[in-house]
């Protein structure tokens, strides 16, 4: 179906930048959304922010205005730019694709951390 590598995590401090990407392999013309998720210690995984094929975005509360998601369509690409980095953005950042070919399909990502010390 559809493959996910993420890479560009990293340590940060607070105040800082970094950007994720993810590339995607397999049955592109299948997804119909990418998006980004973290999961932090003992916590539940959330979404940070997501991109349809069409280019609409979706942000959490907790990063609008601090990250941009943005894909670049011949690298089959998505990339997750993150500023004004915040001691509680650290987790682990995970890419998923959203699709359908044959049936409805979540494609997950390995997962690269994050970590912003204060």
């Amino acid at each position: 179906q559809v493959q996910l590598v993420e890479s560009g995590g990293g340590l940060v401090q607070a105040g800082g930048s970094l950007r994720l990407s993810c590339a995607a392999s397999g049955s592109i013309f299948s997804i119909n959304a990418m998006g980004w998720y973290r999961q932090a210690p003992g916590k539940q995984r959330e979404l940070v922010a997501s991109i349809t094929r069409r280019g609409s975005t979706n942000y959490a509360d907790a990063v609008k205005g601090r990250f941009t998601i943005s894909r670049d369509n011949a690298k089959n690409t998505v990339y997750l730019q993150m500023n004004s980095l915040k001691p509680e953005d650290t987790a682990v950042y995970h890419c998923n694709a959203e699709g359908w070919l044959e049936s409805d399909f979540s494609s997950w990502g390995q997962g690269t951390q994050v970590t912003v010390s204060s």
